[in-house]
């Protein structure tokens, strides 16, 4: 559109031209308006506004138009994930990470933000809907269900382990449950949306629980929040944070007697009834092992649907210009011809 500036205040320009103050004076122009002018007079400037036409077409032609449909809709059918971490103080125990000494709290977040951003050795989960719950004595919701990972990254740097003896214990059904239940509303919300179908959709709902205890604190077992997530179609995939439970000697391989406060049973229960795994991690490493395993089971994907449907109209102004601008150059030389 600016192009088609210049040509405005051109014409401008000469229309004042025309009709500036003349040179010589006559007294009367009576006698003259009297004289009908020919068809030539009167078309001679047919030979400007052809030309003003055939340029201002040229600068509609050099923009391009098009005439047509594009309809481009990128779904993304990612999966819902509530990952629910044990803060409690025995997540406190030392664990090393890439050869340094942290703490197992400090572990899981690091290969938790890998898992999510893939910044790390995993591929990431750009396209799922991911959550963050920690618990202790009483569960909290850290950070909604969210495509926004940068955010949910800033909030995992948060999570410290408990300060507080009276907050200290491990409340895993109330958190399982309160996962599930998070997953569940989400799915609701994308299910009410009528018309068209939704930009995003919900291919399955998980929670990934890693924990070091066993369920001694809230309202609800364990037994309780597998129900739950059953019924819900949620899966849970449980990751107990520990030591080797079993001692290679000698004699083969020597189950060691389980430690105080880890429920191998309840939780191994937890992750069959729901369609999901147990797994222990007993580093860092072992800890990315599962996050691999959980990657291969969990798949995301996306549907690019592109509809184009153009028709350039490129060619029908550029003749049209030219045919003008021929009309032009013939009238100026024959029938319009005007001496300088």
């Amino acid at each position: 559109m600016f192009v088609l500036l210049p040509l405005v205040i051109l014409a401008a320009w000469r229309r004042r031209a025309l009709f500036r103050e003349s040179a010589l004076r006559f007294s009367s122009l009576a006698s003259l308006q009297q004289v009908r002018p020919t068809a030539r007079q009167t078309l001679t400037s047919l030979p400007t506004l052809l030309r003003a036409f055939a340029l201002v077409l040229l600068v509609v032609a050099l923009a391009r138009p098009q005439m047509g449909t594009e309809k481009v809709r990128d779904l993304s059918r990612g999966i819902a994930i509530e990952m629910v971490v044990d803060r409690s103080s025995s997540m406190g125990a030392e664990m090393r990470w890439h050869g340094l000494r942290s703490n197992r709290l400090q572990v899981v977040k690091r290969v938790f933000e890998d898992f999510v951003d893939g910044s790390g050795e995993l591929p990431g989960r750009p396209n799922d809907l991911i959550g963050m719950i920690t618990f202790a004595r009483y569960p909290d919701t850290i950070c909604p269900l969210t495509l926004a990972h940068g955010t949910l990254g800033e909030l995992i740097r948060t999570v410290k382990l408990v300060d507080e003896r009276p907050e200290d214990g491990t409340a895993i059904g109330d958190a399982v449950a309160l996962a599930a239940a998070r997953l569940r509303k989400a799915e609701e919300t994308l299910e009410r949306k009528t018309g068209e179908r939704p930009d995003y959709e919900i291919k399955s709902k998980v929670v990934i629980l890693l924990t070091d205890g066993e369920n001694n604190a809230g309202e609800r077992s364990v037994a309780e929040a597998a129900a739950l997530a059953k019924e819900w179609d949620v899966k849970v995939y449980a990751i107990s944070v520990g030591e080797e439970r079993n001692m290679r000697t000698m004699f083969g391989v020597v189950p060691i007697p389980k430690q105080p406060g880890i429920d191998d049973q309840a939780l191994t229960g937890l992750a069959e009834s729901t369609g999901g795994i147990y797994r222990l991690a007993r580093d860092a490493d072992s800890l990315m092992d599962v996050y691999r395993e959980i990657d291969q089971l969990e798949k995301s994907e996306i549907e690019a649907v592109r509809y184009l449907d153009y028709r350039e109209l490129f060619t029908p102004f550029a003749l049209s210009a030219l045919l003008l601008l021929c009309i032009d150059v013939a009238l100026r030389s024959t029938w319009l011809r005007t001496l300088p």
